[in-house]
């Protein structure tokens, strides 16, 4: 019953998230105005809000304008209701599932808003970083290398990160051009708050994997330039911090440390 109730929450935290990754990147606020349809403005009335419902029976278009409905929205909701739901399961009525739910629901944010828009909000990032640090004080550190998880929130925070800045400045003198966003710097930091060390390090590596992957299909199925074509890398980060906390991250580095 817990998980569901959990994944209840998370379908209106997801709808929450929507109007954050359509607002921060414009610098809107996301208080005010009420949703309304970016296509005639107009109010969306509240049966028309409910979440991934409200897509479906609308025939995802607009009630007022029929302009379209972006499939975002529902994708969003669906995974942070699936998220809310794994967590709540792995760790039932605990400080964890919140720690987690929250960490859930910032990765979710970033991974779109970063899919659309190629950026990564600073109310993500390093909100994202201080609640991170913030968790660590009364929540216990996953596969901790510190007997303090405040130290294990603090060295996950800005050794990975930092190791990932110098590897772009580093890029940029060599290259003369950016090879790495510093959103993506500060995302690291965000993670490393939240996962450990660990954590942080198996985001890099597995974001990194998923990345050139898929950047390299994008690129030979669409015939684009190589070496022009920005690659929304915080989002594979955010997929691989996604997959980290639902626990390949513990598999991944018991198995490593078991050989």
């Amino acid at each position: 019953m817990i998980p569901f109730i959990a994944g209840l929450f998370g379908l209106l935290i997801g709808s929450f998230l929507n109007v954050c990754i359509y607002r921060w990147p414009r610098d809107m606020s996301v208080v005010k105005p009420r949703s309304y349809c970016p296509g005639c403005e107009q109010t969306i009335a509240w049966y028309d809000n409910i979440p991934v419902l409200s897509y479906f029976l609308l025939g995802a278009r607009c009630r007022q304008c029929e302009a379209g409905i972006h499939w975002r929205y529902p994708l969003v909701e669906l995974l942070t209701f699936a998220s809310f739901y794994w967590f709540a399961l792995q760790y039932g009525a605990t400080p964890q599932t919140i720690k987690f739910c929250a960490f859930a629901a910032i990765l979710i944010g970033m991974i779109f808003t970063d899919l659309e828009t190629l950026l990564l909000p600073d109310e993500f990032t390093l909100g994202g970083l201080v609640l991170g640090i913030a968790f660590s004080l009364f929540v216990r550190m996953p596969s901790s290398i510190f007997e303090s998880s405040l130290m294990e929130s603090l060295v996950g925070a800005f050794v990975p990160s930092g190791i990932l800045w110098f590897i772009g400045w580093a890029f940029e003198k060599l290259r003369h051009k950016e090879g790495l966003g510093f959103g993506d710097v500060k995302m690291i930091a965000m993670v490393g708050a939240f996962l450990g060390i660990r954590g942080a390090l198996l985001t890099v590596i597995l974001g990194s994997v998923l990345g050139s992957i898929a950047g390299l299909i994008y690129v030979k199925a669409t015939s684009k330039d190589a070496g022009t074509y920005q690659l929304p890398f915080g989002t594979f980060l955010g997929v691989a911090a996604l997959l980290a906390a639902a626990g390949l991250s513990d598999w991944y580095w018991r198995t490593l440390l078991t050989q």
